[in-house]
């Protein structure tokens, strides 16, 4: 299954997560955190796009492990996410539900791709 969005990374970031569970997002980020590009907490997955405005997002879900295309991409990371219900939700910062997805109960791995990091003006409000 493919979706296309576009999704207002408000801070520079968005949620993936449990919908029923609704989960408290991490506040506490550390360089770490943000050099990575990616956050975790219980039951969420917070990508941090390099764009501080409306990015396009590609989500696959796949039954196995895609094969690693890392060569176009300028970062790549990856983290676990629990759904204990199967409801899938992916949610703004500061707007709100964008989908949700109805999967089978369980732990998911997400890998997110960036690219056109270069493009991308200093205050990631302009480029591609």
């Amino acid at each position: 299954m493919k979706r296309s969005y576009s999704i207002f990374a408000d801070y520079h970031l968005f949620y993936l997560w449990d919908k029923e569970i609704a989960p408290d997002a991490p506040t506490d980020y550390t360089d770490a955190d943000v050099e990575k590009r990616i956050k975790t907490a219980p039951n969420v997955v917070v990508i941090q796009p390099e764009r501080n405005m409306g990015v396009p997002v590609e989500l696959e879900i796949a039954r196995c492990e895609p094969e690693p295309e890392f060569e176009p991409w300028d970062h790549v990371a990856e983290a676990s996410l629990e759904l204990p219900s199967g409801q899938l939700e992916i949610h703004e910062c500061t707007g709100g539900s964008i989908d949700q997805i109805n999967l089978q109960p369980g732990t998911y791995r997400v890998r997110a791709y960036y690219g056109g990091l270069s493009e991308i003006s200093e205050d990631g409000l302009e480029g591609n």
